[in-house]
C-alpha cells in the first residue's frame, strides 16, 4: 500500500511540475486574447457611434 502511495504521490508531482512549467505560456495567451477582445470591442463602439457608456 505504502508503495502505491508513492507511485500516486509522483504521479500528483509529475502532473503539478507540467501545469507548473506550461504557466507562464498560458497566462501570456490569455494576455493576448485578452488584449483582442479588448480592441474588437473599441472597434464595434468605435462603428456603432463611438464613445459612451461602455455597453
Amino acid at each position: 500500500m505504502a508503495f502505491l502511495s508513492f507511485l500516486v504521490l509522483l504521479a500528483i508531482a509529475y502532473m503539478l511540475w507540467r501545469i507548473m512549467d506550461q504557466l507562464p505560456d498560458v497566462l501570456f495567451r490569455l494576455s493576448e486574447i485578452q488584449r483582442d477582445i479588448a480592441e474588437i470591442r473599441r472597434n464595434q463602439q468605435q462603428s456603432q457611434g463611438g464613445g459612451g457608456s461602455g455597453n
